[in-house]
């Protein structure tokens, strides 16, 4: 898949890169080819430099936990930056927890419970990472990323650095302006103090209610499409007769119709397929068209 000579064109790091990098074995649905080249900086200063001299017509794109990602069949081309542990780092100060962009979330909610600030419980319901979270203003039970995000730190597309406040990013239900090429460096999250008991009961709650409500047992991406205006997409869903249903190694699970579940053979083509019937069966009777939550990246196979 990698084009001759293509790590040769990119600039010189002091991190890794990896040429068809495996992605599959690392994406919750365990499907996907590969990274046509994979860079993993050393540090904040490696990507940055990265950037600023990556030529602007090599395809870029940033990966979290990819926990609600689908990569399709035939990879993604061009570089795919993922952050690694110097971007793990977390701290507080008084209310605030500052964290790196590749934290994940219920790392965070665990860290604000020692700390006895409350708020940020709905954290342990989200399974990526902070600058996933952020990008897409993911939520959970009742609460969205919007709610407690106090500051972002972004690397735009050449390298120079935004510290913005949510005002600035436009966020909506799963959406924010925050472009895709956009690399989430750290995040600042307000809180409140709370009683630690009740924090770790919530926390506790939330658990148990995933655990019976959604198919975390399962290879899965997560939540399949948002909720459309004054609808849940799963009820939609579940009326149109899709729980159940399968293509391929791709399942609509029994436990919850608004996640799509793998039995370990399918691809992503089946999974792309499954969602893209039950939207037509959905826009068919009730005229309401779904949009993916999933974020689809990369290039199709079509298999006869």
């Amino acid at each position: 898949m990698t084009e001759p000579g293509l790590i040769n064109k990119v600039p010189r790091v002091r991190g890794d890169l990896i040429p068809n990098a495996i992605l599959s074995k690392s994406s919750w649905f365990r499907v996907g080819g590969p990274a046509e080249l994979l860079f993993m900086p050393k540090d904040e200063l490696d990507l940055k430099t990265f950037k600023k001299k990556l030529d602007p017509d090599i395809p870029f794109t940033v990966l979290g936990a990819t926990s609600n990602v689908l990569i399709r069949d035939g990879g993604i081309k061009g570089v795919v930056v993922k952050l690694g542990s110097n971007f793990n780092h977390m701290n507080n100060y008084n209310d605030l927890i500052i964290v790196g962009g590749a934290v994940m979330d219920m790392k965070i909610s665990l860290l604000a419970a020692k700390k006895r600030i409350g708020g940020m419980e709905f954290l342990s319901g989200i399974p990526g990472t902070i600058g996933g979270s952020v990008k897409m203003n993911a939520g959970a039970y009742g609460n969205d990323v919007s709610d407690i995000l106090y500051k972002v730190k972004l690397m735009k597309n050449n390298g120079s650095i935004l510290e913005l406040c949510p005002a600035k990013l436009k966020m909506k239900y799963r959406n924010t302006s925050i472009s895709k090429q956009s690399v989430v460096i750290e995040v600042e999250l307000k809180g409140y103090q709370c009683d630690q008991k009740l924090i770790f009961e919530k926390i506790k709650e939330i658990n148990n209610q995933r655990s019976k409500t959604q198919p975390i047992k399962n290879l899965t991406g997560g939540s399949t499409f948002r909720n459309p205006p004054g609808c849940k997409a799963w009820e939609l869903i579940d009326k149109v007769g899709c729980r159940g249903m399968s293509i391929g190694g791709a399942r609509i699970s029994e436990i919850h119709p608004n996640f799509i579940i793998s039995d370990g053979n399918a691809t992503a083509n089946d999974i792309e397929n499954l969602g893209l019937e039950v939207k037509k069966r959905v826009l068919d009777n009730f005229g309401i068209k779904l949009e993916w939550e999933i974020l689809r990246l990369g290039y199709k196979i079509e298999r006869n």
